[in-house]
């Protein structure tokens, strides 16, 4: 743990947001099945990631979060925040690495969960909507951070090259594929009586099915892209995986991502992120 950690006290409410974020983590990777995602099943189209490393990272990355969201107490949305934890979550991508050997299990998910850890403390003096922390979130991730390194990512090859939208615009725009897609999936999923485990299924494919993910574009290119995003369609059309054959098919859909070698870890983030916002508004930080 960097001495950072180690200086700054932290207060229940940072704490308890850590920890939403580290839970929200560990029950996106322990979800299954998933289609070429790391789960309980199988590790997808990874060799190099399991799923004792995608919780020991998980677990790693929790005082990063809480240290975000103790940087926001009491402070507006500025460049200072942002700037601020831009620096907390460069040193959490060091602590990732150092836990992982080197393999990037959760940067995507630092960015988002950084953003959406720092809104619920923004905004803790008024009501917590999941809806809220994702607009507090896109104001924060408008705002320029003069540090940020010029480094090569994947990611950024497939948004040159497909000129496509990737992670920061998706947390500029307020996160749609959360409030648009994701969450009113979960939400009605439960509503419908379906098992945690189903609504949260539903929600991930909701994302598959509507997200430009450029996990998948620089792994499987638009081939691996329109086949996700297909089959997600096709299994929601049928009432998502709670139906028989909806189940079959996103195992089917396992398979299929597999032999692509792709992956949609831009979905699996915002799953995360989608699970922690709705965990936060239900949660003793909302009242």
């Amino acid at each position: 743990m960097q001495s950072s950690q180690r200086s700054i006290p932290l207060n229940p409410v940072c704490d308890l947001i850590g920890e939403l974020a580290k839970q929200a983590l560990i029950a996106e990777v322990t979800l299954t099945p998933k289609p070429g995602l790391v789960d309980a099943g199988n590790t997808g189209s990874h060799t190099d990631l399991t799923l004792d490393l995608m919780v020991r990272s998980a677990m790693c990355l929790a005082p990063y979060f809480s240290q975000m969201a103790q940087a926001a107490n009491q402070q507006p949305v500025s460049v200072w925040l942002r700037e601020k934890i831009g620096a907390l979550g460069r040193e959490a991508e060091v602590a990732m690495m150092t836990e992982t050997g080197g393999i990037n299990t959760h940067r995507g998910a630092i960015w988002a969960l950084g953003l959406l850890s720092t809104s619920a403390q923004v905004s803790s003096s008024h009501p917590l909507t999941a809806e809220g922390l994702c607009e507090i979130a896109s104001d924060i991730a408008r705002l320029e951070d003069r540090h940020v390194p010029n480094t090569f990512s994947k990611g950024k090859c497939a948004i040159n090259h497909y000129q496509v939208n990737g992670a920061k615009q998706q947390a500029q725009l307020g996160f749609p594929a959360i409030t648009d897609h994701a969450l009113p999936t979960l939400r009605l999923s439960r509503l419908l009586g379906h098992s945690e485990t189903e609504a949260r299924l539903n929600a991930l494919l909701a994302l598959t099915a509507h997200l430009t993910d450029t996990c998948v574009l620089s792994r499987a290119g638009l081939e691996g892209q329109q086949l996700l995003q297909s089959r997600s369609n096709d299994i929601l059309a049928l009432g998502g995986v709670s139906t028989d054959k909806g189940f079959a098919m996103l195992e089917q859909l396992d398979q299929e991502m597999m032999a692509l070698n792709a992956s949609p870890g831009g979905a699996a983030d915002l799953l995360a992120a989608t699970l922690f916002v709705d965990w936060v508004e239900h949660s003793e930080l909302s009242k």
